[in-house]
């Protein structure tokens, strides 16, 4: 087989996936891998995805911000695609192993780590949208523990040089709340946690982050069918991602229960407030430890109706990218590597010539 004819996806040349190899086309790889080729297509088409940020009003505002820029690479880099690896930078924060993120971009001349990027490869419509209007229509994002230690890892590294003053932005501290694992100790403080972290993101506006690089894939409704228009890219600032669990408390005007999104709140604030304290959090001892009697398999999930008015914009509406482009993304063959999940409930759906 010849280099050209070897299957591969567009634009990475140099990454710690051999796509000429099946395993390195299952579920789990390709739900990173394919997105950021997208992210690459799309560079070299001449868009730029849509940047969820929070401007100074501590409202979320769409941005723009071409892929090169996501990445943090310029012309001279040599460019080198690390899937499922350690942003290492961030190490130095943390006690223990630094949990890995889905693709962390090198310089492959030095090494050097330049950006870290958690991806979320989502469907339009999910199912608590499909039987919406079109202008409706919303994906689900599910987020990783491991996701919320990389957003403290983000916001500390602006204050690295000078964790002392951190502090100050802390009113509740470990003298206040005898015992963190209960949750009718930490539920009076909720309130005043979200404030802080209000007031940290105010203080960080220009120096937000990108955080979560989100591509859509639209189908017609709820069929397998994908639109002519299916595939676009969005991307959350670490502030900006923030607010899709922050809003759920100020939006509840009595707290009676800690659930997953709150949890996410006490789990940030207390990274936040032991790194303001030792330059360092422990984020196994906080996650394990802050359950909350639920279990920690995610940190927390957030259906279509609420992203919708996040990301609501004419890309979502109309992505820019046509399903006839995914030939030029996915190259000589590699769809045929492709290890789709086969479930009986959606072979079910699609034969409907069985209820005749």
């Amino acid at each position: 087989m010849s280099q050209k004819n070897k299957p591969g996806l567009f634009g990475i040349n140099n990454s710690n996936r051999d796509f000429t190899k099946k395993e390195s086309w299952g579920k789990n790889q390709f739900n990173s891998s394919f997105p950021t080729s997208l992210a690459l297509y799309m560079e070299n088409r001449g868009y730029k995805n849509i940047y969820i940020t929070l401007n100074n009003n501590l409202q979320v505002e769409h941005k723009t911000i071409f892929t090169q820029e996501l990445f943090k690479v310029n012309e001279q880099n040599n460019v080198f695609y690390a899937f499922e690896s350690v942003f290492s930078p961030y190490q130095k924060f943390v006690i223990g192993t630094l949990p890995r993120i889905d693709l962390v971009i090198q310089d492959l001349n030095t090494g050097n780590c330049l950006s870290g990027i958690e991806i979320k490869l989502t469907a339009l419509p999910d199912n608590s949208t499909c039987e919406l209007k079109e202008q409706n229509y919303g994906s689900e994002l599910v987020i990783r523990p491991d996701t919320i230690v990389y957003l403290a890892c983000s916001i500390v590294e602006k204050f690295k040089k000078n964790s002392s003053s951190f502090a100050n932005y802390f009113d509740i501290t470990i003298n206040d709340i005898n015992d963190w694992t209960e949750a009718k100790n930490i539920i009076p403080y909720i309130k005043s946690m979200v404030k802080t972290l209000d007031k940290i993101s105010s203080d960080l506006i220009k120096e937000q982050t990108p955080l979560v690089m989100q591509p859509i894939w639209k189908t017609n409704g709820k069929s397998p069918i994908l639109t002519d228009n299916c595939l676009d890219v969005f991307v959350w600032s670490n502030l900006g991602f923030m607010q899709l669990f922050l809003e759920v408390v100020r939006k509840e005007k009595i707290i009676t229960k800690i659930n997953r999104q709150i949890r996410t709140i006490v789990w940030l604030y207390k990274m936040l407030y032991e790194f303001s304290q030792n330059g360092q959090f422990d984020h196994y001892k906080i996650i394990d430890e802050l359950s909350y009697n639920t279990k920690n398999d995610k940190a927390f999930a957030v259906n279509g109706s609420i992203t919708q008015p996040y990301m609501k914009s004419k890309v979502l509406a109309k992505p820019r990218i046509l399903k006839g482009e995914i030939k030029q993304i996915i190259l000589d063959g590699g769809q045929n590597l492709l290890s789709p999940e086969r479930r009986f409930d959606a072979i079910i759906y699609n034969s409907p010539e069985l209820f005749v």
